[in-house]
C-alpha cells in the first residue's frame, strides 16, 4: 500500500467526511476520491458505504481500519524517534505543574513521551500561585502546566489541557456551605484572599474575582502563597476562595466544603514554555501532549 493510500484511508475512516479529510491531508476531494477508489480496486471492494449525506466503513473496511490503525501509530512512532535521535534528543526536561497539573491525562502524556523519547529523562517539579511563572522564566524548568489566563510576550501558551469549572470552597457551618450552587453576585461583603509577592495581576482577578458582575467590590483579606495555605486558611474561617474544581479532588480535607459557582468562566489549564527557549526535547514533549488530548478527544473536564 502507498504511503498515501495509507493516510487517505486511516483518516476518511477517522473523519466519515471527504472535506475533512481533505482539508486534513491538504488535498483536493477529487484527490481524496480518487486515491480511495485506486485502493479499492486494490483491495477487491468497497471500503466504505457512501451515500449523498452518509459516509460510513464498511464491514470491510472496518477490520483493515482495525489492523492498520495500531500499525500505523507505531510506524509514526519509530520514525519519530529516528529523528530524535539523529538530533540527538537526549539529557532531562524539566516539566512544571500548578495545582493537579495535567490532571488524568498527566500518565498518558509521559508515557506517550517517554515511549517516543527514551533517552531523556522528565522531572518532574511542583509550582506555587505565588510566582507561578518565575521558573519557566528563569530557565528552571522547560515548559509548565499551569491554569490561563496568560498573556506574556515571552511565553508561548501551547495545548490546552483540561477545562474545569469552578467552585466556592468554604468552611464547614458557613451561610454557603449548604449550598446546591452560588452566584458570585451574592459574595459582595464577603472575605477573599489576595495572593503573595509575582502572580500578575490579571491572573489572580481572573482566579479570584475583585468584583461581582456587576461591580460590586469583593474584600481581600490575608494573602496566601499555595493552594495548601489557602485550604488551611479556609478551614479556619479565615475566608473563603473561588477555586477550580481539581482543587476538591486533590486538596479537599475536613473543615472544608466546596459549593459550585455560577456567573464564572470556567477554568483551562494549558502547557507554556518560552517562546525563545524551545528545542528538540520541548517540541517533542509539545507534540505528545497534542497527540494525548487528541486521543482523549479534547481537553480533560471534571
Amino acid at each position: 500500500m502507498e504511503r498515501q493510500e495509507l493516510e487517505t484511508f486511516l483518516t476518511l475512516a477517522e473523519e466519515l467526511h471527504f472535506g475533512r479529510t481533505a482539508e486534513r491531508l491538504l488535498l483536493s476531494q477529487a484527490r481524496v476520491s480518487q486515491t480511495l477508489k485506486k485502493l479499492e480496486r486494490r483491495i477487491g471492494a468497497p471500503l466504505f458505504e457512501r451515500t449523498s449525506r452518509v459516509v460510513r466503513l464498511a464491514p470491510l473496511g472496518r477490520q483493515l481500519y482495525d489492523d492498520l490503525a495500531p500499525l500505523h501509530k507505531e510506524m509514526e512512532a519509530a520514525v519519530a524517534r529516528a529523528k530524535d535521535a539523529a538530533r540527538g534528543v537526549g539529557g532531562e526536561l524539566n516539566v512544571g505543574f500548578l495545582g493537579a497539573g495535567a490532571g488524568t491525562l498527566t500518565a498518558p502524556i509521559l508515557a506517550l513521551f517517554r515511549e517516543r523519547s527514551p533517552g531523556v529523562e522528565v522531572r518532574m517539579r511542583e509550582t506555587q500561585f505565588q510566582d507561578p511563572l518565575g521558573a519557566v522564566r528563569a530557565g528552571e524548568i522547560d515548559v509548565l502546566f499551569t491554569c490561563l489566563p496568560v498573556r506574556e510576550p515571552d511565553l508561548t501558551v501551547g495545548p490546552v489541557v483540561i477545562n474545569e469549572p469552578r467552585l466556592l470552597a468554604t468552611p464547614v457551618g458557613h451561610p454557603l456551605a449548604g449550598r446546591t450552587s452560588v452566584s458570585l453576585e451574592e459574595l459582595a461583603g464577603e472575605t477573599f484572599f489576595g495572593v503573595v509577592n509575582g502572580a500578575p495581576a490579571y491572573w489572580w482577578d481572573f482566579h479570584v474575582p475583585p468584583r461581582t458582575p456587576s461591580g460590586r467590590e469583593i474584600r481581600r483579606g490575608r494573602a496566601v502563597a499555595s493552594f495548601q495555605e489557602l485550604m488551611t486558611l479556609v478551614a479556619a474561617g479565615q475566608g473563603i476562595s473561588p477555586v477550580v474544581a481539581s482543587v476538591e479532588k486533590y486538596y479537599a480535607r475536613p473543615g472544608v466544603t466546596f459549593v459550585p459557582l455560577e456567573d464564572v468562566q470556567s477554568a483551562e489549564v494549558a502547557l507554556i514554555h518560552r517562546t525563545a527557549g524551545t528545542n528538540a526535547r520541548v517540541e517533542g514533549f509539545i507534540r505528545a501532549v497534542r497527540d494525548a488530548v487528541e486521543a482523549n478527544g479534547g481537553p480533560a473536564a471534571y
